[in-house]
């Protein structure tokens, strides 16, 4: 039996009848938008709305039972043992297998099994998308394009600002910085001048984590790197203080005025020991003073910076110190910068003050060195950066640097090796620029020259994974700036290639030292050749021999542009010079003394 149910409607009840035409849009009405309006309503995000146009004609609404699943796991560890049989003991389990294979059905029920067993393990066949197909050949490296950005900022607290002077990484995985406030502009009047210096966390920079207080301001401060609760910084006054940040804002101990300093201290060192207490400063007044942290009544050990004997030493002659360098792979060694340009290296077995300064390069800079570091590769290769360029050096060769950069227009203020990726340095400019130098790449330019402010950069100061740089500027302001992984992640070649680069560029550097070496002592046995022909008359040069002081430049090429220049010169002043006059015959001058008596 069929069942039916007839619905019927009269025609009225069905609306107006649709009729279709072609025509353009027509504006019925036009409600313009009222901006004023806007303030008295608040926006609700997210909306959730709907709408039902059309009318509903449904006998009743029906909403169906939804079925509830719940995900349940079986742990099957062991099971379809016989009671009898203990699963526990190895020997009576193997032995009921022997016993089962050897059943005539077995063979039977295991081919119907397969059968099944094959299909499910067939859908459960999973691919692994990491499997490396090709493991024995060796991956290319990903070619990325260097880019730094700047990650966080950290502002001086204090009005007026002031420069920042230096920057310490914590040694507990360098997640705090210590950043010093100091203005160095002598005999500088600046009313209301605080004196406080910050220790900030990286993930933090809206608020400094402590806040240092000292009498004087502090030009250096370093973290020991032993302890990550105690620091050492060098006052403007000379003196040195220590600081233990989980006592208070002060510093726990300071040296007196007397065995201190006489000059602001520019840099601090901590020296690898077993008590991890001692640390030596460098000063404008010509010394070198070695502190321990529990005895800071005076300094351990004390050296003038002036290269002649002990008897002979005078403070008023020491070169001033302008930074200083110590490498823990070389507890007695370390090396100095002075303002002056000089670079010297001292041993600390030395008795005497000639004997710790070992070897001196003279005028390595014609400016104050303001950055010196040892490469992290190799030891004896180090880099100096001065106002106008940056050089590499080797201990192999103390007479010239063997890699160098061009001169700058805008003055350098430091630099620092890349711990991570050795071949990498950096370089901080004047006019805000931050330079990332590749010496396998490119020795002419900078790789990567990127503007961090408009103000002054002063100091940097890299982290141990070399991801990440801190800069400090001339208003305050101390940048964190990441760089790519490019430039901080070391390739496998890299230490061969940069070993092997120093090592040819200063044996180079050796031949040209003994070539000149070889000219200047020829010039010298003809300059005392000459001296004994003449009897050592005083004056007197022999015509076509030259001595050392006469010599500009060694190289013939030089001589050579030299003298095509000179004859340009005189090419062109012949030009310029007037005829010489010829002089009159006889006849012309009978002729010019009667025009004369008439």
């Amino acid at each position: 039996m069929d069942l039916s149910f007839p619905y019927q409607k009269k025609r009225s009840e069905f609306g107006r009848q649709c009729l279709f035409s072609d025509k353009g849009p027509e504006l019925i009405d036009n409600f313009p938008s009222d901006r004023r309006l806007f303030k008295q309503f608040l926006l609700r995000d997210p909306v959730s709305r709907s709408q039902q146009c059309a009318p509903v004609i449904a006998e009743h609404y029906l909403n169906t039972m939804r079925a509830e699943y719940s995900n349940a796991s079986v742990n099957h560890v062991e099971g379809g043992w016989p009671k009898d049989v203990n699963i526990a003991d190895e020997e009576q389990t193997k032995r009921y297998r022997r016993k089962v294979e050897k059943e005539e059905q077995f063979n039977t029920i295991m081919m119907s099994l397969f059968k099944s067993m094959e299909n499910c393990i067939l859908q459960n066949n999973a691919l692994n998308i990491y499997q490396q197909y090709f493991s024995d050949v060796e991956p290319m490296p990903l070619v990325e394009r260097s880019s730094a950005r700047t990650v966080n900022v950290y502002q001086d607290q204090c009005t007026p600002t002031r420069p920042v002077t230096h920057i310490s990484w914590s040694p507990d995985n360098q997640t705090k910085l210590a950043v010093s406030h100091c203005n160095l502009v002598f005999q500088a009047y600046i009313p209301k001048q605080s004196h406080v210096s910050y220790i900030w966390e990286v993930e933090n920079p809206n608020r400094p984590l402590y806040t240092l207080k000292p009498e004087q301001p502090i030009v250096c401060l370093e973290y020991n790197q032993k302890d990550p609760h105690i620091l050492a910084s060098g006052q403007m006054n000379g003196q040195v203080a220590i600081w233990d940040i989980r006592k208070n804002a002060e510093p726990v101990d300071m040296s007196i005025r007397e065995t201190s300093h006489f000059a602001p201290v520019n840099n601090l060192l901590w020296i690898h020991s077993k008590t991890g207490s001692e640390f030596f400063t460098g000063s404008s007044d010509g010394q070198i003073k070695w502190w321990d942290t529990r005895k800071l009544s005076e300094p351990t050990d004390n050296l003038i910076l002036d290269y002649v004997k002990d008897d002979e030493q005078q403070l008023s002659h020491a070169y001033g110190v302008s930074i200083l360098e110590y490498e823990s792979t070389i507890p007695t060694r370390f090396m100095i910068g002075t303002e002056e340009g000089h670079l010297i290296g001292g041993n600390r077995k030395g008795k005497t003050g000639i004997e710790k300064m070992a070897f001196k390069i003279p005028y390595a800079h014609f400016a104050p060195i303001v950055a010196l570091q040892r490469n992290p590769a190799s030891s004896k290769n180090f880099l100096t950066v001065s106002k106008w360029a940056a050089k590499i050096w080797s201990e192999d060769c103390r007479e010239s640097c063997i890699l160098w950069t061009s001169f700058h227009k805008c003055v350098l203020t430091d630099g620092a090796w890349s711990p991570t990726r050795l071949s990498v340095f950096f370089t901080t400019r004047s006019d805000g620029m931050f330079d990332v130098w590749d010496v396998l790449q490119n020795q002419k330019q900078a790789s990567l020259s990127v503007k961090v402010c408009d103000e002054k950069l002063n100091c940097l100061k890299t982290h141990d994974e070399g991801r990440l740089i801190a800069v400090g500027n001339q208003n305050g302001t101390a940048y964190l700036v990441e760089l790519s992984e490019n430039l901080s992640i070391m390739i496998k070649n890299d230490k061969n290639l940069l070993s092997s680069m120093m090592e040819r560029e200063a044996r180079r550097e050796k031949i040209l030292e003994g070539r000149n070496r070889e000219i200047r002592l020829k010039q010298k046995q003809a300059q005392d050749q000459k001296e004994e022909g003449e009897g050592g008359e005083e004056g007197e040069t022999e015509e076509g021999v030259e001595t050392e002081e006469d010599v500009g430049f060694l190289d013939k090429h030089v001589r050579t542009a030299e003298n095509e220049f000179y004859q340009i010169i005189e090419k062109a002043l012949e030009k310029i010079r007037p005829p010489p006059e010829t002089p009159l015959s006889h006849a012309e001058e009978e002729s010019i003394d009667a025009t004369s008596i008439k």
